[in-house]
């Protein structure tokens, strides 16, 4: 039986040095397929060497005019990324589900060479106002990721209002971390998440 499609569509938003083909992404989005969310994995322009007008430009191709049936997941850079479109939205706008992997705004110790593109997006990003356009927030981060300290991921979820969700074991959420597929994400897409204050 061939799932009814809805009006809902996806984007996920890979990081810095990955393709659509990587990792968990595929998975995800045949997943989301199945259940009738169309699901595009953009494939940034070179991931290896980002330009965060580029990207941001990509991302917003991708997302399109918001909505509530828009989801949006992203990760790591992605994360940074997306944050730093959303947050320069104005107007009234709303997307339906944002899933957040191994997501930061701070600089990483690890990744210097990131330091110029997460200080064009805006280093501070504040994206405190993003919960109150958002049905559904879900921020993830492993218990020992060595790119992104746990502690960057819990700094996003609080300004975000909320608290991140371990997936224990699951490093950066890279295939070489043994990471192919995501359920949590596919638990926080298909509405088992707590819808956000309005």
């Amino acid at each position: 039986m061939t799932p009814m499609t809805t009006r809902k569509r996806a984007a996920i938003i890979h990081g810095y040095g990955a393709t659509p083909e990587d990792h968990w992404f595929g998975w995800l989005a045949a997943r989301l397929d199945a259940r009738g969310i169309p699901t595009a994995v953009p494939a940034l322009p070179d991931p290896g060497a980002p330009d965060p007008d580029r990207w941001r430009a990509a991302v917003a191709d991708a997302i399109g005019t918001p909505d509530e049936d828009t989801v949006l997941i992203a990760h790591s850079l992605g994360c940074v990324t997306a944050l730093g479109h959303l947050s320069a939205l104005t107007g009234r706008w709303r997307i339906g589900a944002l899933v957040l992997v191994a997501g930061f705004t701070d600089t990483l110790p690890a990744l210097p060479a990131l330091d110029s593109y997460i200080d064009h997006i805006g280093n501070p990003l504040d994206p405190s106002a993003i919960p109150g356009h958002v049905d559904r927030l879900t921020v993830l981060r492993s218990d020992a990721d060595p790119y992104v300290p746990p502690a960057h991921t819990d700094r996003l979820a609080a300004l975000l209002g909320t608290t991140a969700r371990i997936v224990p074991g699951a490093g950066h959420f890279l295939a070489s971390d043994g990471v192919t597929s995501l359920p949590a994400a596919l638990d926080a897409v298909a509405l088992r998440d707590v819808r956000c204050p309005q």
